[in-house]
């Protein structure tokens, strides 16, 4: 899912490009969804070239290209995006052996998470998912189902469901969901750097961002991956 500022600008660059032949321009993009500056832009663009719905194009001027459409891209813009995170990796190829009912728990999935690309976060629930105790221990959880590349070096494939246990503290070099300027959820490598807080990917092909100590408030910590194969 996209966010509605993502949803926005991709149908606006999208127009301009069937209208034009040419993408806007960042003054022109920011002036469109009443931005302060190009550097909310310049972080929409981003996240949509990494989940796949942009590219740039090498040498040249405005150049983006929109490689795909959000489904219902003519509709109204989607529901607020959707948050999801995860390691201990459960493969199932096919249905589970029977289990006691003590040996799991049924956790809810919350909607999906961009690996290394910063989606919406949302709290409504799905789905449901049954994760085994041995994985979890104490406390919270929630699953949330992987979308994008940016963290493959760490094992986690678009498509994987990643188990959280919610928290509000992590360790430098714990991967966690991390909620960016208030609004946006991402799947990330979490290194303390001083007073600044980076998020790094698992992919040398995206960038480590920098925030300011205020401008990351970690949700929960990544404690099992569940892959399912078809």
């Amino acid at each position: 899912m996209l966010t509605r500022k993502q949803h926005e600008l991709l149908m606006y660059i999208h127009e301009r490009i069937k209208e034009t032949g040419v993408s806007p321009s960042f003054d022109e993009m920011k002036e469109a969804l009443d931005l302060a500056s190009k550097s909310g832009i310049h972080r929409l663009i981003t996240a949509l070239e990494e989940r796949g719905f942009l590219r740039r194009l090498p040498h040249r001027a405005r150049a983006l290209e929109v490689t795909k459409l959000p489904e219902q891209a003519t509709a109204a813009a989607p529901p607020k995006g959707r948050s999801a995170f995860r390691p201990q990796l459960i493969e199932n190829a096919g249905p589970a052996a029977p289990v006691a009912a003590n040996d799991v728990r049924d956790l809810p999935v919350l909607g999906r998470i961009a690996a290394g690309t910063p989606i919406e976060a949302i709290q409504h629930e799905r789905d449901r998912l049954q994760v085994p105790e041995s994985i979890l221990g104490a406390g919270e959880h929630y699953v949330l189902e992987v979308q994008g590349d940016s963290m493959i070096q760490a094992g986690i494939l678009d498509g994987d469901y990643v188990v959280i246990r919610k928290t509000s503290t992590a360790n430098s070099g714990e991967i966690v969901v991390a909620l960016v300027m208030g609004e946006e959820a991402t799947l990330k490598r979490l290194r303390k750097k001083g007073a600044s807080i980076a998020l790094e990917a698992a992919n040398p092909a995206y960038e480590t961002r920098i925030f300011g100590p205020d401008q990351v408030a970690v949700q929960g910590k990544l404690v099992g991956l569940i892959r399912r194969y078809h």
